[in-house]
């Protein structure tokens, strides 16, 4: 017996499991049409389990693009590069580096087998949001005017998601 106590499955194993179940139901049911009930009972896992990895259904779909997103805001308030826009750059890329499939390539490409248009369009315009600010406040850090970083920072934000988009 091991001595953390830890009992079930390991947390990767859980996580995985959980996308790869929901996944099925969206393509079987829908989106829409699929409760976390059915994610959790498919996925042989609890309801409190779900909620331990995910905080809603389409947190399943984004989550892995998410913790890049969060390591990109994170890198860039860090300031490291004294060239905001060579650290901006070289961040943008470092979202994509190393992509694997996952459950959000899945969704774009099923998005209407899945019912999840609406779902991926409301969900990346959150993503290239919180893209865009980082960068915009980079940028300001560096010496770029308002303007110009909150314009740059649009354009980054849509060209990561767009980017995802055209890999998935």
């Amino acid at each position: 017996m091991s001595s953390s106590g830890r009992v079930g499955r390991p947390k990767a194993s859980s996580r995985e499991t959980l996308a790869e179940a929901a996944c099925e139901l969206f393509l079987e049911k829908g989106f829409e049409a699929t409760s976390i009930a059915d994610i959790t009972t498919r996925a042989g896992v609890s309801r409190s389990s779900f909620f331990n990895y995910f905080s809603s259904k389409s947190d399943i779909l984004w989550a892995g693009l998410d913790e890049r997103i969060a390591t990109f805001e994170e890198r860039l308030a860090a300031g490291e590069v004294p060239d905001a826009s060579a650290a901006v750059r070289a961040q943008a890329l470092a979202v994509a580096d190393a992509f694997t499939p996952d459950s959000l390539a899945l969704g774009i490409v099923n998005a209407q087998a899945m019912g999840l248009e609406d779902a991926i369009e409301r969900e990346a315009a959150l993503r290239r949001s919180r893209i865009a600010r980082a960068v915009a406040a980079r940028l300001v850090r560096g010496g770029s005017d308002r303007l110009r970083a909150e314009v740059a920072g649009a354009a980054w934000g849509g060209a990561v998601l767009a980017a995802i988009e055209a890999w998935a």
